[in-house]
């Protein structure tokens, strides 16, 4: 069973790692016929994937939209977080990549989840009119920028996971659009941040 780290803070339950660790299969097994996660990072999926994704994660009403959602991460790892506190709005999981979907979809129906998978790329899909949205590894901020201006509902949330660059996007960022934001260090990288972004607007 996958092991809960010290630094976590939610409440997690038996029922919630054994998901986890069905999804971590599922990664596994998949990986080797389509490129979800890097080789060299099977190994580590839990630290290195699962629990990375889970600090984008917090207690949300309304549709989560997670954006080229890949190998599900975050987007499984948030729809299986809001099962487990019994939050009945739904999770949207946007992937361009046919093969991905599938796999998304077989995650979603192995986990028994309240997800929906659109196959579209994330600036042809239909507005999602979204309370949260996250993305991880997908692109830049400025862009991510423009994705989100369109999915969001007003008064609503994004959650980016960020890399080493984080400072320099947000800097690039700011060029063509005015927005708050909060950055919190990552717990699984020291380099890298969660930048909790509202107030998006076009400068």
């Amino acid at each position: 069973m996958i092991h809960i780290p010290d630094w976590y803070d939610g409440n997690v339950s038996r029922e919630t790692l054994e998901q986890f660790g069905i999804f971590q299969d599922l990664l596994r097994t998949w990986t080797k016929r389509i490129n979800l996660v890097s080789k060299n990072s099977v190994d580590s999926i839990p630290i290195r994937h699962i629990w990375d994704s889970s600090q984008v994660y917090h207690k949300a009403d309304g549709v989560w939209l997670d954006l080229g959602s890949g190998g599900g991460l975050p987007g499984i790892v948030v729809a299986i977080l809001r099962q487990s506190d019994s939050n009945e709005h739904e999770t949207v999981l946007v992937e361009s990549d046919q093969r991905k979907c599938t796999f998304l979809r077989t995650c979603v129906r192995e986990l028994n989840l309240n997800t929906r998978v659109i196959n579209a790329r994330v600036e042809n899909a239909d507005a999602q009119e979204a309370s949260v949205i996250s993305a991880r590894a997908l692109t830049s901020l400025d862009r991510l920028l423009g994705y989100a201006k369109r999915h969001l509902a007003e008064g609503g949330t994004c959650v980016f996971l960020k890399g080493a660059t984080w400072k320099d996007e947000i800097r690039a960022a700011e060029m063509n659009w005015r927005f708050s934001y909060v950055a919190t260090p990552s717990k699984t990288n020291a380099e890298a941040a969660i930048l909790t972004i509202k107030d998006i607007e076009l400068v």
